[in-house]
């Protein structure tokens, strides 16, 4: 079951929320829940929606997570359709970027209405997806050595490593996660009209810079690429600055 949760920008209960002229769809990376983009309504014109998708296997309902992009990304739309009613975005961070990139393909070519493709896709930490077969397999390493591959990204809590319960809660999701990215099989398809801009950090060692222009590939429009300060977690070090970019790129369909 996936679950969209909706982030207000508005902190004052007798001002109501005015309808959005745009919706954010937000995909996290792996092993993490919707409410890493709790606080981006607070960064971003109050004219723009944040919703986070909780995809399954987080949180207190236990639904089994995806192990197939196909899957996850067909379950995502079933579940966004509904809120399509206005024009929309998706960001995606790491293993997110990859699931929006699908998810736009799908709309596109199950939805192909106007108003069911995107008015722009944010892509961060994540390398093209016609590089992603250089990407080592790790879902499928013994524990201690899954665990170590996944430590290079230096975004697990310490407690994931060093507290057996911690582990045994985190490690089927992270499995199954990397999973959807280890089975991931590209197909060549064409390139979007809508712009895509790309985001990296300058310290990740997961992700280079070549890695990042490669998704220009993926559109006839605008593509930007931005460096940020940062591994590969830029996304919470330097949430400000992210946040800037994602604000003027959207300000350009909204006015």
């Amino acid at each position: 079951m996936v679950y969209l949760i909706k982030f207000n920008s508005k902190t004052d209960s007798s001002q109501p929320h005015s309808e959005p002229q745009l919706r954010l769809f937000c995909l996290p990376y792996a092993g993490a829940r919707a409410s890493v983009f709790y606080q981006w309504s607070k960064n971003l014109p109050s004219t723009v929606e944040v919703r986070g998708v909780e995809l399954p296997g987080r949180g207190r309902v236990k639904y089994p997570p995806f192990r197939k992009m196909e899957l996850l990304v067909r379950a995502i739309a079933e579940h966004i359709l509904p809120l399509l009613d206005r024009p929309f975005a998706i960001f995606g961070h790491s293993m997110g970027g990859l699931v929006g990139f699908e998810l736009a393909r799908l709309l596109r070519s199950e939805y192909g209405l106007e108003y069911k493709t995107p008015l722009h896709l944010f892509i961060s930490a994540r390398n093209a997806p016609q590089n992603h077969s250089r990407d080592e397999r790790i879902y499928h390493l013994p524990d201690g050595e899954f665990l170590e591959k996944i430590a290079k990204y230096n975004g697990t809590p310490d407690e994931v490593f060093k507290n057996p319960e911690m582990r045994e809660l985190f490690l089927p999701i992270l499995r199954a996660d990397f999973e959807v990215l280890d089975t991931y099989i590209y197909k060549v398809e064409p390139p979007f009209d809508f712009p895509i801009t790309v985001f990296g950090g300058s310290e990740d060692p997961t992700v280079n810079h070549d890695d990042l222009v490669g998704w220009k590939e993926h559109t006839n429009g605008e593509f930007s690429c931005y460096t940020l300060p940062g591994n590969h977690f830029f996304i919470r070090s330097h949430q400000e600055l992210l946040l800037q970019y994602i604000s003027q790129n959207l300000t350009t369909h909204i006015g």
